[in-house]
């Protein structure tokens, strides 16, 4: 049961996932600026296959990781489960200054307990999976809107991304992630599963899907010395 004993509120979850709030994932492209740049994202079709593949890696993990935390698993252990998954050094960094910059918003907007023991305990910033986990479980969501907001955002901010990159229009860009709806809901659906499995097996049982493309361009954009997103 989300903390409090509140009933999950699709309103609260609306404002989650609205790309306005202020968590810092407008300045970060998700890989897709590197992507553009090497040629792997050209137009519309493109994006479609690049998120799809973002989604059913890093996307199912976050998902996992997410769902866990609003089911209530120790955010602690989640982070180190975070920190595993998550090997190009580049992207922990990353992880960590969008969960921190969640943190703030998530912390002014719903205050709780447990978002404060977590910003005390790890003060340079969780991952953004488990802090999303958290702030959902805060604004009384379930497990499975925090999967849904987790796969939501791995597809979102590379779309968003690529009309500024490309100058994409954003009718097509918004086409790319009402097609990926399904992708989506299956993603968000393990992702619930897997963190269920966790609560019994511990968080060996979350998902550890990697992209390997993903990590390696994140360490070459992390060393551009201009450009437009921060990841």
């Amino acid at each position: 049961m989300p903390s409090g004993g509140r009933t999950s509120s699709r309103s609260a979850l609306l404002v989650l996932a609205d790309g306005r709030f202020p968590a810092g994932g407008h300045a970060h492209s998700g890989g897709a600026e590197a992507a553009v740049k090497a040629g792997r994202i050209r137009d519309a079709g493109t994006l479609r296959e690049f998120c799809r593949g973002r989604l059913h890696t890093v996307g199912l993990t976050a998902a996992g990781l997410a769902a866990a935390a609003a089911s209530g698993l120790d955010p602690l252990v989640l982070d180190a489960a975070a920190d595993a998954r998550t090997p190009s050094p580049a992207l922990r960094a990353v992880g960590r200054r969008l969960g921190r910059q969640l943190m703030r918003a998530a912390r002014a907007t719903w205050p709780s307990p447990e978002l404060d023991a977590l910003a005390r305990a790890l003060p340079k910033g969780a991952h953004q999976p488990v802090v999303l986990g958290l702030a959902a479980r805060a604004a009384g969501l379930a497990p499975g809107d925090a999967a849904h907001c987790a796969a939501y955002e791995t597809v979102s901010g590379p779309a968003t991304a690529v009309v500024r990159l490309l100058s994409l229009d954003p009718f097509d860009a918004t086409a790319v992630l009402a097609g990926l709806a399904a992708d989506m809901d299956a993603v968000a659906d393990r992702g619930v599963w897997a963190a269920q499995e966790a609560g019994h097996l511990g968080v060996d049982a979350l998902p550890a899907a990697s992209a390997p493309l993903l990590d390696i361009s994140a360490e070459q954009h992390a060393s551009w010395p201009v450009r437009l997103f921060a990841s």
